[in-house]
């Protein structure tokens, strides 16, 4: 029985929305050593920069920062250290023939703590051009502004 309920959010990627357009999210465990899961529960991390590889039938990921434990001494983990992931064979075989398809890549989305167990959700997304960028925005700021002449409409009694 968990000590903890429920999800606990500890890092976004919120780049990665902007950067990239993601076409399929999979939930992946963590492998993280005492220190790691101490620093973690202080809420302190970094995955703008991470990214996820498969090698030798195993998930990895990388450049994902992870402080070192403020109390920690001798033991402290080097805070970007390669982590594996913990994820079904079937869905290894999926990731590794999507990657290897060309043009996709596995980002970190999101690092949080489900029911007590660190878990992260990889996307596997597809880099998107500048003008994809510009289109995006472009898009919300016209929702944005619909929906405000819509509220304000809707005040008037119109």
């Amino acid at each position: 029985m968990p000590r903890e309920r429920g999800e606990k959010v500890i890092a976004t990627n919120r780049r990665a929305h902007h950067e990239y357009s993601i076409e399929k999210t999979y939930e992946a465990g963590l492998v993280l050593t005492g220190t790691e899961v101490k620093s973690l529960r202080q809420g302190r991390a970094n995955l703008s920069d991470g990214y996820a590889y498969i090698d030798g039938g195993q998930a990895y990921l990388d450049a994902v920062h992870i402080p070192e434990y403020s109390q920690g001494h001798w033991t402290n983990h080097s805070a970007k250290r390669t982590r594996k992931l913990l994820l079904h064979k079937e869905e290894i075989v999926k990731l590794s023939h999507a990657v290897s398809a060309g043009g996709y890549t596995l980002i970190p989305l999101k690092l949080y703590f489900s029911d007590g167990r660190a878990k992260v959700e990889i996307g596997v997304a597809k880099g998107k051009h500048e003008w994809d960028k510009r289109q995006t925005l472009r898009e919300r700021q016209d929702k944005r502004e619909a929906e405000r002449a819509m509220r304000s409409r809707n005040r008037l009694g119109e």
